[in-house]
């Protein structure tokens, strides 16, 4: 009968456990949905620039014509920002899987870990907060660029 005791607590403890540990899950489901997203964006200016270089190769009018030099740089400057915002995501998740990872072993281990969780947590956030900025100066940049595009056809 003790036994059996001892198996419940210990199964609820798990339990527990395993509940806190998810929690943070959540997050990197968040944080896997917004790195599709911006690498989506990455792939796309990616092939956009290839495609504007082919150009210039076959017609060598890169010097001829300012209009795809400069969204070449507008391309260059979008590649830039969507790699901080991807590697910024990456690096996040890392800390919040660090995290998840830590939580369940210390509450598995009865440790205290408060410090060094919150640490995480905090680095995690700062990291997400410089991914977002980053998708957003691309996003500008990106705006702008087809704002320069829709005033040449008003024209």
């Amino acid at each position: 009968m003790a036994s059996e005791l001892e198996f419940s607590a210990s199964s609820h403890v798990i339990g527990e456990v395993i509940q806190l540990s998810l929690a943070p899950a959540f997050l990197l489901v968040a944080i896997g949905s917004f790195l599709n997203v911006v690498t989506q964006r990455l792939a796309r200016v990616i092939d956009r620039a290839r495609r504007l270089e082919a150009l210039c190769r076959e017609s060598g009018e890169v010097r001829a014509d300012p209009s795809i030099r400069d969204e070449l740089t507008s391309l260059g400057r979008r590649i830039v920002y969507a790699q901080w915002a991807t590697n910024f995501c990456a690096i996040s998740a890392l800390l919040v899987a660090v995290l998840v990872a830590i939580l369940f072993v210390t509450d598995l281990l009865s440790a205290n870990a408060a410090t060094m969780l919150a640490a995480l947590f905090t680095l995690a956030m700062i990291a997400l907060i410089a991914a977002l900025v980053s998708f957003m100066v691309e996003i500008v940049i990106a705006t702008r660029t087809v704002r320069v595009r829709t005033e040449l056809l008003n024209r």
